[in-house]
This record gives C-alpha cells, structure tokens and sequence, in this order.
C-alpha cells in the first residue's frame, strides 16, 4: 500500500549505537492526512495520555525534537517511537483514510517488533540458564573435592544458597509460591536477572573456595550464604526484591518450540533443494 511506503519513507534511524528508528512527527503529519499542526498536536495530546495510562514512558516514546526556524516561528517538532506513532494513529481522525491504514501498519509493525524483543529476551535467559548449569557443575565438584560427600550435604549448600538470596525462603517454599512443580528446577522459571544473580553468587563461591582453600562442609555453606547475601543486597539496592519476582515461562517449553522451528526449517530447506 502506498502509505506503507510513504511510513517507510520518511522512518529515520539514530546514529548510536542501537540504531533506534524514528519518525518525525511533522513528517508524520502530511502522511496521516493533517493539514494544521495545530489539529495534528490534539491527536498527539490524546496519544500522550494513552500512553501515560498504558504504563508506558511517555517521554521515552514523544521526544520534543530541537525547534526548527525557517525565518518565520519556530515549528514544535517530536521525534516518535514506532509505538507513539500507533497511539496516534488509535487516536487521530477516523474519518480519514490515512488513519485506518496506519492504525493497521502500525499495529502489525509493532506486533512484529513485540515478538522479536521477545524472542531476544528467551535468548538471554536461554543463554544465561545455560551459563548457570555450567557455573552450578564447576561448584559441584569443587565441593565434592573439600568436604561434602553426600548427595543430600550438596542439596543443603544449594538450599542455603536460595535461602540467602531470597531472604530466607527456602527452595521448597519458593516452589510453591511460584506454583512450581516440586520436581522442577526453580532456575527454568526464572527471569534473566535471577538467573545471572545466582550465577554470579554461586561463581564467586566457586573462586573463594579455591583460593582461600576453604574445606569442610560448614565452612562452604557459610561461604555460599555470604556471597548469596551480598548479591542480594546488590538486588535491593537497586529495586529488585527477588523473591516478588514473577515465574516466567518454562525454558523446557521454549526449548521445545525452538527445536521444533529448526526442525520445520530444515525441512523446508530440504524441500527447498529438490
């Protein structure tokens, strides 16, 4: 359609180093269909508290973009997320044919930018249960080697670990808040941060062990709990109280649909090579 084109068109991009696209909302005004910026600013308004009541930042989606002067008055200007340019869309004249097609660009645009921060966040907490298994083997057998023999001595070290990052909440209790199967690991319902908070605390018990030849059993479970307690402390000070963190989908589950579109697509490559 024409007024994707004419969208497309006028789309800039940010000269950092995230390459954030923008619009103009002044070049954004002739393509909707407005002829006074005056008019256009009442559909920006009603987009602003739309935003403001969807809990989104609307500083961080209307950017007032340096005024420009031509000889005559400065003109006003925002430079528009994707998202600020789909609330003015929802909220401009209906009447006009430019609004109903660009409410429906911009609603499948920002779907589709939705599901890409998506899948780049299952990434990171992929990447990081991956980074903690790793971390959890290595300290295994660290403690393995100096003083704890049992399985059971091991669950008590990986207990005190979880007690002393979530404020004394033991792993069975936490299961249960989070309505996680008792059979399950807390870690493949976890957010990122928690996952890189407990690989983190766990790395540096790891490190101390080893270099202040720390053995006996009692003596790694009071190491784990004070690098587990400092990390949490880390947690805190900056907003994040793990244990009111919401569970978040099963990795298996995500694993699961990522072996199958690589299944699906590897079919279709074969198809593809007859």
């Amino acid at each position: 359609m024409q007024i994707q084109e004419n969208l497309e068109t006028i789309k800039r991009t940010s000269n950092d180093q995230e390459m954030m696209e923008f619009w103009s909302a002044r070049d954004l005004m002739s393509v909707l269909g407005y002829v006074t910026w005056r008019k256009f600013t009442e559909a920006i308004d009603r987009a602003k508290e739309s935003c403001k009541v969807s809990n989104h930042f609307v500083e961080e989606n209307f950017l007032p973009a340096p005024a420009k002067s031509s000889g005559g008055r400065p003109k006003e200007d925002y430079f528009l997320t994707r998202y600020a340019c789909y609330l003015i869309a929802q909220n401009g004249d209906s009447r006009k044919p430019q609004i109903a097609l660009a409410q429906t660009y911009f609603a499948t645009q920002t779907r589709k930018q939705e599901l890409m921060e998506q899948r780049d966040y299952e990434d990171k907490r992929l990447d990081a249960r991956a980074k903690l298994k790793e971390t959890e083997k290595k300290i295994e057998s660290t403690v393995y080697s100096r003083g704890i023999k049992f399985q059971a001595e091991f669950a008590t070290f990986k207990n005190k670990h979880i007690e002393a990052l979530y404020g004394g909440i033991s792993a069975a209790k936490l299961k249960k808040m989070r309505n996680i199967p008792a059979g399950r690991p807390l870690a493949d319902f976890d957010t990122h941060v928690e996952l890189k908070a407990k690989d983190f605390a766990l790395a540096m018990t790891d490190y101390n062990i080893k270099d202040k030849n720390i053995l006996g059993k009692e003596n790694m479970n009071n190491e784990v709990i004070k690098n587990s307690k400092v990390t949490r402390e880390t947690l805190i000070s900056r907003g994040i109280q793990p244990e009111y963190l919401k569970p978040e989908e099963d990795l298996k589950h995500i694993e699961a649909k990522r072996n199958k579109e690589d299944r699906l697509k590897s079919k279709n490559n074969k198809l593809l090579d007859k």
